[in-house]
């Protein structure tokens, strides 16, 4: 392999920029073993009072993130954020103005390797959310078993991220005076395995649980579609039937995490390592769809109103794909 190295003279802007996004990808790949590794390892120290009390003050918290999480605007805005945004650069793109008194659904799409476009929009400040959406507070659903790490699930809500069940989504969509945004990435972890340059397979064909969640509240569904978001990194081959996909559906059935072998730049070389390529991202929020509360919408319902977001986001694709690069004979597939 062809080792292609930076040059020796980088703008102190480009290293910043390299350097937010390499915390990032820390954060999901080490930050919850290391806050796990801290809070055991003080146990045994002077410091252990600090485990002691943190444990007592998690059993009294333990609810919170079910109730909406605690979100830290100090964070959200952190500097390191728009550092991180203008290394791809990011940005997000507003086709309708939304109403701040109703609540609404993001369907998310695609998810990526490890959802760069919805974090940087919904969790951070970066992309300038509140200023493109006023009135409006974005909540973005993550598995439950991160939300089991202590000082992590801190850290996690801190950004406005809340665990991914339904408990939570009542939680947030029964809100009285609307103004709150719930994104799902539709196609969760099992899509990740499919994410590489120059995909446009969506999980999303028999994934309805999202749209009962939305008749049942009466909330407008949103489409999403974040373009660039596949193009962030390579992915080891793992063909459908064969050994390497094998296993990993198999350890994302067990626990629920998907392990994508993903590769892309290093820090020093452009060639290989874990930092993500510097490729844009837009995600284009597109028009909601109105829906009628129905407290148990029959099979026949939620199917309906399915086929019905397919199309939207469809329409919203191909309205954009141009824009954003993508050749004019690709098209979304589902399966």
């Amino acid at each position: 392999m062809k080792v292609e190295f930076a040059p020796r003279s980088i703008p102190l802007e480009r290293r910043l920029q390299t350097a937010s996004v390499l915390q990032w990808v820390f954060s999901f790949l080490g930050l919850a073993q290391c806050c796990i590794a801290i809070f055991v390892g003080l146990l045994f120290t002077r410091f252990w009072l600090v485990s002691a009390l943190y444990a007592a003050w998690w059993a009294c918290d333990w609810d919170t993130p079910t109730k909406g999480g605690r979100r830290i605007h100090l964070i959200r805005n952190w500097a390191a954020w728009r550092y991180m945004k203008d290394y791809f650069p990011a940005t997000l793109v507003k086709t309708v103005e939304l109403d701040p008194t109703k609540n609404y659904i993001f369907g998310f799409h695609p998810h990526g390797v490890l959802v760069a476009g919805a974090f940087l929009n919904f969790c951070t400040e970066a992309t300038g959310f509140s200023k493109i959406f006023p009135g409006l507070t974005p909540h973005m659903m993550m598995l439950n078993l991160w939300f089991r790490f202590p000082f992590f699930r801190d850290y996690l809500m801190s950004g406005g991220l809340v665990p991914s069940d339904k408990e939570t989504a009542a939680n947030v969509l029964q809100r009285a005076g609307g103004g709150n945004v719930l994104t799902i990435a539709v196609g969760g972890a099992q899509e990740a395995l499919d994410a590489r340059p120059g995909a446009f397979t969506l999980l999303l064909a028999n994934r309805k649980g999202f749209v009962r969640l939305a008749i049942h509240h009466g909330t407008p569904l949103v489409p999403v579609f974040s373009f660039g978001e596949n193009e962030l990194f390579d992915q080891v081959e793992n063909p459908k039937g064969g050994w390497l996909r094998w296993i990993q559906e198999r350890l994302q059935k067990i626990m629920g995490i998907s392990l994508p072998l993903f590769h892309a730049r290093g820090i020093f070389q452009y060639s290989f390592g874990l930092i993500p390529y510097r490729r844009p991202i837009h995600t284009v929020v597109g028009k909601p769809i109105q829906v009628e509360k129905r407290p148990n919408p029959s099979q026949e319902e939620v199917d309906k109103l399915h086929e019905v977001y397919m199309e939207e986001l469809c329409k919203l694709f191909e309205e954009h794909k141009l824009k954003y690069g993508v050749p004019e004979d690709k098209h979304l597939s589902f399966i």
